[in-house]
């Protein structure tokens, strides 16, 4: 029997997936397996029996990645599963900044008991008429599992998409409409467009991405649009210029003192995926990669481990082994098993940064001596039985 906690309420059905086999409790300490959305864990002290956390979402900040990964805690994410409820939310931000819709909307909620309504309508609508988005330029910085809906979207909406990602995966290029011109320097994107939507995840490297500079590039009339994170952004650059008539609009999802309320700033309360159908998938795919970690040992969508899958397993025995990434690991391995007479059938062994997992089937059940031998090797994190 498996046991997960909640940290945050999680989807029903999300939850359905943890059926037989798995109970559900409310002590972080009797838990193998953790579900998680906002909850911040970085001051919780992580029990030895933890295995999984599942962040029913894309955004891991919340969670203690290096202290995770030094207990040999797979911390997992559920990259794309929210994807179409940000991606309709982009194009509704681009529309609010294009047209002045909260404008009207206001001017219309204010004149509501004006008898002549109806007649001033006629005059004031130019006030917020604004203009149309086809046939305008769309730049798109990242194209992972939000990016290239949004770029593959705004073709099928007559207009010009550029996208910009030195790092985009095989699947994503595959999957990239090719009415999108893939561009190599960000900063054409910076001169060129009129739109600008940043999905990138936030990293050293990506902080305050967009910034004075970038911002300088940009012509007076374009709108960059925020459904990634706040601090991909400077801000206080980006009121400055609103204010000087150096940018047109900035739309984000990120309220915060800097922006909400200033003028040219068009901010919503983090409702990017917070969709029921949103929701819903990030609880299944969380769920899910939970059951395959702890039933099979596979990793999927691991964001502090590296991926590694090798299906149900058919053969007498399987061993998981979190370790550092090291040389000589795997023989060390493989010595053991043989002095304790068990035969791999199978093996792989993947690597990420610091860290490495490795898993073997077996033709016979995993002896006590020899995960003891294999818990004592330098380096070495965790090892599991899995079968």
């Amino acid at each position: 029997m498996f046991k997960y906690a909640c940290l945050n309420p999680i989807a029903q059905v999300g939850l359905d997936v943890l059926t037989e086999g798995y109970e559900k409790v409310d002590n972080l300490n009797d838990a193998q397996a953790v579900l998680v959305r906002s909850a911040s864990m970085h001051d919780m002290e992580l029990p030895d029996s933890l295995s999984v956390i599942a962040r029913a979402g894309a955004g891991v900040n919340n969670i203690p990645l290096e202290k995770c990964a030094e207990q040999g805690i797979i911390v997992f994410n559920t990259p794309g599963a929210n994807a179409n409820g940000v991606k309709e939310l982009v194009f509704a931000g681009m529309l609010m900044a294009s047209r002045d819709i909260n404008g009207g909307l206001n001017w219309v909620n204010e004149e509501q008991d004006n008898p002549d309504l109806a007649k001033l309508t006629e005059k004031q609508k130019k006030a917020y008429a604004g203009c149309e988005i086809a046939g305008k330029k769309l730049g798109v910085i990242g194209l992972g599992a939000i990016g290239i809906r949004v770029a593959n979207a705004a073709t099928h909406l007559d207009m010009d998409v550029y996208g910009y990602d030195p790092y985009i995966s095989v699947n994503a290029a595959w999957n990239l409409s090719r009415n999108v011109i893939h561009v190599r320097n960000v900063e054409d994107i910076y001169r060129e467009c009129d739109y600008i939507s940043i999905h990138v995840p936030l990293l050293d490297a990506t902080k305050k991405m967009i910034n004075a500079d970038a911002v300088a590039m940009m012509k007076p009339t374009a709108v960059i649009l925020n459904y990634a994170r706040d601090l991909l952004v400077d801000e206080e650059a980006v009121v400055a210029a609103l204010a000087e008539g150096r940018l047109k609009k900035y739309v984000s999802d990120f309220p915060n003192n800097t922006t909400a309320g200033k003028p040219g700033c068009i901010v919503t309360p983090h409702l990017g995926a917070s969709t029921e159908e949103s929701e819903d998938n990030c609880a299944v795919m969380a769920a899910q990669e939970i059951r395959n970690y702890l039933e099979n040992g596979n990793i999927r969508n691991s964001v502090n481990f590296p991926n590694c899958d090798m299906g149900e397993c058919t053969t007498a025995g399987r061993v998981a082994v979190l370790h550092k990434n090291s040389k000589g690991v795997i023989g060390q391995f493989s010595s053991i098993f043989g002095e304790c007479d068990i035969n791999i059938a199978n093996m792989t062994n993947k690597s990420k940064g610091n860290y490495a997992y490795s898993m073997f089937d077996l033709d016979s059940p995993a002896t006590e001596e020899a995960v003891a031998k294999m818990k004592a090797m330098q380096g070495v994190i965790k090892v599991r039985i899995v079968k």
